[in-house]
């Protein structure tokens, strides 16, 4: 790390610069404000570690210098004269972090390992979000570089694309990528959660209506299909529509055409399709409630998204990327946090990892995510969202289905039986509860 020293005291000086030197930092000294802010301005440094009490030019003058160039220099301010005003007055400037004369060289190296994390961490960041055009998705695992090939051998063209996956694993991210790398680009990316709606809703969101065609149409509208013109559309869940639209979807990606709801005109489609599900379709063919020729149709080139627990070292990054979005840049990981982070089994994937670091950097004030600032008992394999609230948690040596079990039954209760509520209170989809609550004999979805 290149590293300016910046102290009145001659002794001082020659000190940090013998300690840090043994450390493996390239250190450069100057004995005054004036002359640190001189060398700031002809040349660049990782960290400046400046004396508060100088004159002519004191150390809030060099913080200022250094804070102000882009990017902007990492300051540790340290002082004889400690105060808490002082350490306010540089905090607020910008300052990383304040030492009090004396203190301990350990003291000073934790600091520049902290520093020295934040800086490989926002170059990880901005060297994957080039590689990526952009795109919030994040991964230098084997898995992740795996999904990236795939999606660039496909996105020239105008092959329809099946993402497959976990929910939270970042499909629709995915199919913003496919989209953003596509000659389509400039043209509209329209998605539509197609589990979310009832399948009269469904049809005439992909579709559109014409006025008078059911109750409450009171004018022509334009479906999904029609605003997409030229674009990607791309349809979540396809799993959860019904058979007598999947039959209408099928023909739209046979011929391209189609016809309002309530309407005799039909319309052409050229729109590139991008479909995702989590559900097992093989077995919904099987069942009969899924057309088997529709399969075929979106399948041509499927994409398989893994979930966060088989990508393990995408972790920090993915959590670094969060707390920098959240954080405007001024937030880090721990280490403790970090390896928290890891042994966690990840049920919600990357989205529950992103809610979580969102409620980290509300309660992170020193700029560094602790183990303090995760919910607790992170890791041992329970729902952060759950654990993050004020959920009471069973005595020790229980076994995780009674524990998982126990938690449920309290965001029912909290919910007062509304199970979309208690849905939200644990962190999971509908779906995912009613799957639960069969599993645990408390109910299911058709009470």
């Amino acid at each position: 790390m290149d590293i300016l020293i910046v102290d009145d005291e001659e002794k001082m000086r020659t000190l940090l610069q013998a300690n840090l030197g043994e450390e493996g930092h390239r250190c450069v000294t100057a004995g005054g404000g004036e002359e640190a802010t001189h060398l700031l301005e002809e040349n660049d440094f990782d960290t400046v570690i400046t004396d508060l009490k100088m004159e002519p030019v004191d150390g809030m003058a060099v913080l200022r210098a250094a804070r102000s160039k882009n990017p902007p220099v990492e300051v540790i301010v340290m002082t004889a004269y400690a105060s808490v005003e002082t350490a306010l007055e540089a905090t607020h400037e910008g300052a990383y972090d304040f030492l009090c004369k004396p203190f301990k060289n350990p003291e000073l190296l934790h600091i520049l390992d902290r520093i020295d994390e934040k800086r490989r961490m926002r170059w990880e960041i901005e060297h994957l979000r080039d590689h990526l055009t952009g795109e919030e998705i994040l991964g230098e695992s084997q898995a992740m570089q795996n999904v990236f090939a795939l999606v660039k051998q496909v996105a020239e063209r105008d092959t329809t694309v099946l993402l497959r996956g976990e929910s939270g694993t970042g499909k629709e991210r995915v199919a913003r990528l496919v989209h953003n790398l596509s000659p389509r680009r400039d043209k509209p990316m329209v998605a539509v959660h197609c589990g979310a709606l009832t399948e009269t809703l469904l049809e005439s969101e992909l579709f559109g209506h014409e006025k008078g065609s059911f109750t409450g149409a009171h004018e022509r509208r334009a479906g999904r299909f029609e605003r997409a013109e030229g674009g990607t559309l791309f349809l979540d869940e396809i799993g959860d529509i019904s058979l007598s639209v999947q039959i209408k979807l099928l023909r739209v990606l046979q011929e391209r055409k189609f016809e309002r709801v309530g309407g005799s005109d039909t319309l052409t489609a050229d729109v590139r399709v991008v479909a995702a599900t989590h559900r097992n379709l093989e077995e919904m063919i099987q069942e009969g409630t899924f057309r088997e020729d529709l399969f075929y149709r979106l399948s041509v080139f499927p994409i398989e998204l893994p979930p966060l627990r088989n990508r393990k070292e995408d972790i920090p990054v993915l959590a670094q990327s969060f707390l920098a979005k959240f954080g405007n840049g001024k937030v880090v990981l721990g280490k403790k946090a970090e390896k928290a982070l890891a042994s966690y089994q990840w049920p919600g994937n990357v989205r529950e990892l992103e809610n979580l670091m969102e409620r980290a950097t509300i309660l992170c004030s020193d700029g560094e995510v602790a183990l303090e600032h995760l919910p607790p008992g992170l890791s041992h394999g329970l729902s952060a969202q759950v654990i993050g609230g004020d959920f009471q948690l069973p005595e020790e040596g229980i076994v995780m289905d009674e524990l998982e079990k126990s938690l449920i039954l309290q965001a029912l209760e909290r919910s007062k039986g509304n199970k979309s509520s208690a849905a939200g209170f644990l962190g999971l989809t509908r779906r995912q509860l009613y799957t639960r609550l069969e599993k645990y004999g408390l109910g299911s979805e058709e009470e």
